[in-house]
């Protein structure tokens, strides 16, 4: 018996299409019904259920009950990193359609990664922040400064709050589709959850795609300095 981590087993849980469909789907960070996830993956309701108990079993989602109904979600920020590297990695798919490329494009661009912001925008918006001297990026580590501190204060975000958090506050993740890194951790959950509040971002219905309103392109360009 060898003393190293099974991988086998993950890899057997992310070996089967279905599940793999199933996990990309929930990396935009929401609670999902097996209904939806279901129809996100193109098969049976019951083929849904026994691949989330598999999941679930695996450690690699979670479930919650509300009444008669189940919530399924990533189990936590580490496992979508994982699942971002992973695709990383990952072949491109096959286009088959109008409507899937489309929709990887939306994607590319700019989309959820679990809780923070990913895509071509989240890597620009990550890099700004370096640039200004927000963050600076220390083996594969960000590590926020004291102007940034403040600034992330200005814009509304309580950095002593997020602190407290259990959990990474301002990591590196690896963006599967642009090859460089985006800013995650507590940090870049609050930051995308700023955004959003301010209507600068929306979310695209169906895919965890954002699109960036046109509110959000004058503020974009004014604080960050980006054309969006």
């Amino acid at each position: 018996m060898g003393i190293n981590p099974n991988m086998a087993e993950i890899a057997a849980l992310l070996g089967e299409t279905s599940r793999a469909t199933i996990l990309a789907s929930m990396m935009d960070g929401r609670f999902h019904t097996a209904s939806e996830l279901a129809y996100m993956a193109a098969i049976k309701p019951q083929t849904a259920s026994f691949h989330l108990a598999k999941l679930v079993e695996g450690k690699l989602i979670k479930v919650e009950k509300q009444g008669r109904h189940r919530y399924f979600q990533l189990a936590s920020d580490d496992i979508a990193q994982f699942l971002e590297a992973f695709l990383a990695i990952s072949p491109p798919p096959e286009v088959r359609s109008l409507k899937q490329s489309s929709q990887i494009k939306l994607l590319q661009a700019a989309r959820t990664c679990y809780d923070h912001l990913a895509g071509k925008l989240g890597v620009q918006l990550t890099e700004s922040l370096v640039a200004a001297g927000y963050i600076k990026l220390e083996e594969k580590q960000f590590i926020l400064t004291n102007e940034g501190t403040l600034f992330f204060t200005s814009f509304g975000i309580d950095i002593a709050a997020l602190k407290r958090q259990r959990r990474s506050f301002c990591h590196a993740c690896l963006d599967w589709s642009e090859r460089r890194y985006h800013l995650a951790g507590a940090l870049g959950s609050e930051l995308l959850n700023r955004l959003l509040e301010l209507d600068w971002l929306t979310r695209v219905p169906s895919i965890r795609a954002i699109k960036v309103t046109e509110k959000g392109k004058v503020g974009f360009k004014e604080i960050f300095h980006l054309d969006c």
